[in-house]
């Protein structure tokens, strides 16, 4: 009898494991086969076979080699590791806050980027405003516009986490606190703009529209600096998310510094937030959707929710980027208003599940 039981778990387990993984490689042959589309479609079709001969390195010259390597690719890569970056900052934020709602959007962490970019932009000479093909706001100096950010970003989520440490703090009073942060730092980029000419206000009021667009290269290395270490960063503290979900007792009892790990998966995260806001904009409910999207299909095994939440999160922009320039095609929709869309109605959902429970 034992030896029937033995044989019996170890299969069990392969399934269920095999199943998550199953999804997992779905997911990854969705993203690529979107990141060739997103090559491809576009004002000027580019045929597939030209994108892939190009991505191989077989083909380097010819009329679409420029379109492809000086404007699509860029977009798209900027599109893969946005996605993936907010995803993964909002599965991790979720787990260590232990709040289903939490993500960069939700809790404020966004608007206070969008803030601290558009304070150096404006007041610190970080960027110098002109109309261009790329966008109004032309970013001299990436460093600076990314360190005033990121401390935007890192004040809100100490305070953040500061409110999650309260005795008997809910999920609840943790997103009101988010939308109350975000309602301040809104205030004072709309307090920016008030003060600013008439050629500042609108390249801000368009620099603020999240879009994948004005992405070059340049933004791409710094995105992928970020998003890569930081994603190699959360499965490494994968388990310990694990534990941290069971709570904030059982995690200790388990030699886990929960504090540790929730101060530094706190910074991570807000370093990818600043970076992708600091460059695209605020391209809101990626990090709230995604996470959710995957955990009711794979669980909350953070081993596999992570990557699948960041493949979710590419998928998703990478979609909502396409449809952007194509559905008012020669006019071009900025991502973020698509995925504002779609997320709105999924946090209202959320909170009246969460309501029901």
């Amino acid at each position: 009898m034992s030896h029937l039981s033995h044989d019996t778990v170890p299969d069990e387990y392969t399934e269920y494991i095999s199943r998550k993984i199953l999804f997992i490689v779905v997911l990854s042959i969705t993203a690529a086969l979107l990141f060739i589309m997103a090559i491809s479609l576009g004002a000027v079709h580019v045929p597939v076979k030209e994108v892939l001969l190009t991505l191989s390195g077989l083909s380097d010259q010819g009329r679409f080699h420029t379109i492809i390597v000086n404007i699509r690719l860029p977009h798209a890569l900027a599109a893969l590791l946005a996605g993936a970056g907010l995803a993964s900052a909002g599965t991790a934020m979720q787990s260590i806050l232990r709040n289903p709602l939490g993500s960069p959007f939700t809790l404020g962490i966004s608007q206070a980027g969008a803030f601290g970019a558009a304070f150096s932009v404006m007041l610190l000479g970080a960027g110098s405003m002109q109309s261009t093909q790329v966008g109004a706001v032309t970013i001299a100096n990436p460093y600076l516009t990314t360190l005033a950010a990121f401390v935007a970003c890192m004040a809100t989520s100490l305070i953040i986490i500061a409110i999650a440490r309260i005795r008997g703090a809910t999920p609840e009073v943790m997103v009101l606190s988010g939308v109350a942060l975000g309602s301040l730092f809104s205030a004072g980029t709309m307090f920016l703009q008030y003060f600013a000419d008439d050629v500042q206000l609108a390249a801000m009021v368009f620099w603020t529209f999240g879009d994948v667009g004005r992405a070059g290269w340049r933004e791409v290395l710094f995105m992928a600096l970020a998003v890569v270490p930081g994603m190699v960063f959360f499965m490494a503290n994968c388990w310990n998310y694990n534990a941290v979900d069971a709570g904030d007792e059982t995690a200790r009892s388990l030699g886990i510094k929960v504090e540790r790990v929730r101060m530094a998966g706190m910074i991570v995260a807000s370093l990818i937030t600043a970076i992708m806001v600091s460059f695209l904009g605020v391209i809101g409910f990626v990090g709230l959707i995604c996470p959710h999207m995957v955990r009711r299909v794979i669980g909350d095994d953070h081993r596999f929710v992570l990557p699948a939440g960041a493949l979710a999160g590419a998928v998703l922009l990478l979609a909502s980027d396409m449809a952007a320039r194509l559905m008012m095609a020669p006019y071009v929709l900025p991502v973020a208003v698509l995925t504002a869309f779609l997320g709105a109605p999924t946090f209202l959902y959320l909170l009246i599940q969460k309501r029901r429970r």
